[in-house]
């Protein structure tokens, strides 16, 4: 594998995410019922099968315009409370890519570290709070640590593909400190917040790419 994802690579990166999240919107939206509207998972795939259509009809000439286009379909057209928080975390990645040919890992590393200050600093969420935060933050502890290593571009998404899902798994054990699930204390205790199992699927996208 390449040591950089080019732009078909990243259409093909949106386009398993948007595949994935088809697959298990039964089950995010079931997760969602046990801590928030219930509609989590029909809002993602709604917003990704838009964003498949728009990716496909926007002619990408950077790496970083599929990110750009999905970041801005899901702030126009995704419902919940969490559509906005995802947009804005796209477009982190659409910066990072702005103008450029490929993604390298340290781009990648960058891009997810920034898109965690941002959803943090939106969302008034810390790393413990239950929500998708407890995914990306190891996702990009993760990738900066494979930068900081020298890992191949495969090596460092699937440690953060790995990371995603060790995180997102270990919020079923957490209470809920923002939005709905903060009112439902306990109840939602043994499953994983649906939020944090998307941000896991959109790794486990880069990992299938990457042929990791």
């Amino acid at each position: 594998m390449a040591e950089q994802l080019d732009i078909a690579d990243v259409e093909r990166w949106v386009l398993a995410f948007a595949d994935a999240v088809e697959e298990e919107a039964g089950y995010l939206t079931d997760l969602d019922r046990r801590s928030g509207d219930g509609d989590f998972g029909s809002n993602m795939a709604a917003a990704l099968r838009r964003s498949r259509e728009a990716v496909a009809a926007a002619g990408s000439t950077a790496a970083g315009d599929p990110f750009q286009v999905l970041g801005e379909t899901f702030l126009g057209h995704s419902g919940g409370t969490s559509g906005p928080l995802f947009g804005m975390w796209f477009r982190e990645f659409g910066k990072a890519g702005a103008g450029a040919e490929a993604f390298t890992l340290e781009m990648l590393a960058g891009a997810t570290a920034n898109g965690w200050a941002t959803v943090a600093r939106l969302g008034s969420a810390r790393v413990g709070d239950r929500t998708m935060v407890d995914a990306i933050a190891p996702a990009s502890e993760a990738l900066a640590e494979a930068v900081e290593g020298g890992l191949s571009l495969s090596e460092g998404l699937r440690s953060a593909a790995e990371a995603a899902r060790v995180g997102a798994d270990g919020t079923s054990g957490l209470l809920g400190r923002r939005g709905r699930t903060s009112y439902v204390g306990e109840a939602a205790l043994g499953s994983p917040d649906p939020g944090a199992v998307a941000v896991a699927l959109f790794y486990g996208a880069a990992r299938e790419v990457a042929g990791a």
